[in-house]
C-alpha cells in the first residue's frame, strides 16, 4: 500500500468480462507477486467496438463473446476480496450519474468489511458511452461531481447527511454504516482539467489521471492539486499521486514494432483526443475537437469505419498516448514520473490484446517493475 509518503506502489487492472476466472487470476497474480492494488473498470459498454470484435482484431475474442459483456464492478470486487489479502481493490473509475453518491458510500463501506486494506473508490465526471445510450443525464458533469464528493465525504464520516444542491437534496438522512479501523475507503479522482484538479485537492485521497502525461506536465498538474489542498486546509502530501499507465512492451525493439502493427493496439490511438493528434500534425478521424475516450460511442461504429480510422493512426500518436519500450525503457519512464511526484502506478500491459504469450510477458514485466520500483523507494 502507499500510505507512506515516501513509498512507491504498483498495481494493475482486472478485466470485467466473463469468464470470472480471468479476474480471479489477476488478483491471485497480484497477491503472489506483491503488487499493491488491482482496479476494475466500470463500463456498461466496452471501449472496443463490437462490430470489429473478432480473432483478426484480438485473440481475446476467442474467450470473450462480446466486448460489451461487462460485469458490475461492485459484486465483482466483493467476490475478489476473499482472495486479495493485502492487495488494495477498487474501481477505476465510476461516476455519480449512474450511481447516487450515498449508494457509492454504502457500497464501499460494505466492501471495507470484506477487504484487509482500504478499498479505492475511483470516481470521475463520466463518459458518454456509459450514459447517453441508457438515458442517463450528462448535463453539467463537473458540477454534479462536485456535489457528489461533498455528499460522499459526509456519508463516509457516518454522520447525518444534510445537503441541498442543484443535483442532490438530502434531508438529515442517517448513514450509520462505518468502515473498520484503518479501512476507510479512499476516494481517488480521475482528473485532468483545472476544475477537476481543484476538486481533487479539496476532497480526494488520491489523484488518478488516465491520460498519458509527460513528467513536466504531471508535476504541473500535481502542483494544482497541492495548491487546492492547501487552500482547503488539507495536507497535500496525504493525497496519493497515481497514474494509469498503458504499457506496450517487448524484449526487443523489433518485438515492439511487431506489436505496433496489431490492429487492437493501433485502435488505442483513437482513444486519444484530437489535441494529441494535433501535436503530431495529424487530424483525428472522428473530427476536429474530438475529446477521445470520454465522448466515444464505440457501439455505433461499423467495422468499415473502425478499419478506416485505424489505418489513419500515426505511430507518433501511439508513442504519445502509450508508454512504449523495452522493460528497462518503461522502467526509466516510470522513474521519471516518480521524480515528478508519482507514487502509485497502475500498469496495464496492452500487449495482452495481441497474444497470450505477449500477455504473459507483459504481466511478468508489471511484476518486475514493481520489484525494481519498490527497491528504489526503499
Amino acid at each position: 500500500m502507499s500510505d507512506s509518503h515516501n513509498s512507491f506502489a504498483v498495481g494493475t487492472l482486472a478485466g470485467v468480462n466473463p469468464p470470472l476466472s480471468a479476474a480471479r487470476f489477476v488478483v491471485r497474480m497480484a497477491r503472489l507477486g506483491k503488487l499493491d492494488s488491482v482496479l476494475a473498470p466500470d463500463h456498461l459498454i466496452s471501449v472496443f467496438p463490437r462490430a470489429i470484435w473478432d480473432t483478426d482484431f484480438t485473440p481475446q475474442a476467442k474467450v470473450v463473446r462480446s466486448p460489451d459483456e461487462q460485469f458490475d464492478y461492485a459484486p465483482l470486487l466483493a467476490h475478489l476480496a476473499a482472495g486479495a489479502g493485502k492487495v488494495q481493490l477498487g474501481v477505476g473509475v465510476t461516476d455519480p450519474h449512474r450511481r447516487h453518491p450515498v449508494l457509492l458510500a454504502q457500497t464501499f463501506l460494505t466492501l471495507a468489511h470484506m477487504t484487509k486494506v482500504p478499498p479505492i473508490l475511483g470516481i470521475g465526471s463520466g463518459e458518454r458511452e456509459n450514459l447517453d445510450p441508457y438515458g442517463f443525464s450528462w448535463n453539467r458533469p463537473v458540477d454534479r461531481l462536485a456535489e457528489a464528493l461533498q455528499v460522499l465525504r459526509a456519508a463516509l464520516a457516518a454522520e447525518p447527511i444534510e445537503f441541498s444542491g442543484r443535483h442532490y437534496t438530502i434531508d438529515s438522512a442517517p448513514m450509520d454504516l462505518t468502515a473498520p479501523t484503518d479501512r476507510m475507503p479512499q476516494i481517488w479522482i480521475g482528473a485532468h482539467g483545472p476544475r477537476m484538479l481543484e476538486l481533487t485537492g479539496r476532497y480526494a485521497d488520491g489523484w488518478y489521471p488516465w491520460e498519458a502525461l509527460s513528467p513536466d506536465e504531471y508535476q504541473r498538474r500535481l502542483q494544482v492539486v497541492h495548491t487546492a489542498a492547501r487552500a482547503a486546509g488539507r495536507d497535500p502530501e496525504a493525497i496519493v499521486p497515481a497514474q494509469m499507465i498503458s504499457m506496450l512492451t517487448a524484449r526487443t525493439p523489433s518485438g515492439i514494432r511487431r506489436l505496433l502493427r496489431a490492429p487492437a493496439v493501433r485502435y488505442l490511438g483513437l482513444l486519444a483526443p484530437d489535441a494529441v493528434w494535433a501535436r503530431h500534425g495529424a487530424k483525428h478521424p472522428f473530427g476536429e475537437g474530438f475529446r477521445g475516450l470520454i465522448e466515444l460511442m464505440p457501439h455505433q461504429l461499423t467495422k468499415a469505419e473502425v478499419q478506416a480510422a485505424i489505418a489513419e493512426v500515426p505511430d507518433e500518436v501511439l508513442h504519445d498516448w502509450l508508454v512504449i519500450g523495452t522493460p528497462r525503457e518503461v522502467l526509466a519512464r516510470i522513474r521519471a514520473l516518480a521524480d515528478a511526484g508519482l507514487r502509485h502506478a497502475i500498469v496495464f500491459p496492452t500487449a495482452a490484446l495481441v497474444s497470450n504469450a505477449d500477455a504473459a510477458f507483459g504481466y511478468g514485466v508489471v511484476l518486475w517493475l514493481a520489484a525494481r520500483l519498490r527497491r528504489q523507494s526503499a
